[in-house]
């Protein structure tokens, strides 16, 4: 089992929290999240805000990492990997960074989470076929300190990834 503190404290990312953002702030993520591609001079008009208003806040939210980059709404399905699923990965504590470097590398792997409780690792994957998704499952296994995996493949999506909720608050 990995100790969660220190990896975290390896892979953590600082990232901006609501408490930091102010109304105007999660305006315009409302926006943004409704409508990823607006241009800057739309979105200040439509929150009747000045367009370096928009500029300058957008920039420091990105800088502080509250959003995602622009490819996670891109779906895997329209890449040829209509197939997900979640790797549960138990781990050797000596090899942590060399696994998580050997996973950075599949491009399959979509994102990696450690929770707490049994399992070291929950990685989110895709893949062409359920053959395809043996393939996957194999190489996240050979990974350097991967000990054990087990894969659950998703049937299919009933609630899509979404944060629209948590801006009203």
């Amino acid at each position: 089992m990995v100790d969660l503190t220190s990896l975290l404290g390896k892979l953590g990312q600082e990232v901006v929290t609501l408490q930091e953002l102010d109304a105007t702030d999660r305006r315009i993520l409302a926006a943004l999240d409704n409508d990823p591609r607006v241009p800057i001079m739309v979105l200040a008009q439509k929150l009747h805000l000045a367009r370096g208003t928009v500029q300058s806040r957008l920039e420091r939210m990105t800088a502080a990492g509250a959003l995602r980059p622009n490819s996670s709404r891109v779906l895997p399905a329209a890449l040829g990997r209509g197939v997900a699923a979640a790797v549960s990965a138990e781990l050797d504590q000596s090899h942590l960074n060399e696994a998580i470097a050997a996973l950075r590398d599949i491009p399959e792997v979509l994102e990696c989470h450690a929770p707490a409780g049994d399992t070291d690792l929950i990685i989110r994957v895709v893949a062409k076929s359920p053959d395809d998704l043996y393939r996957v499952s194999e190489e996240i296994r050979l990974c350097p300190g991967i000990v054990r995996t087990s894969t659950s493949m998703f049937l299919r999506e009933v609630i899509p990834y979404r944060t629209t909720g948590l801006l009203a608050e």
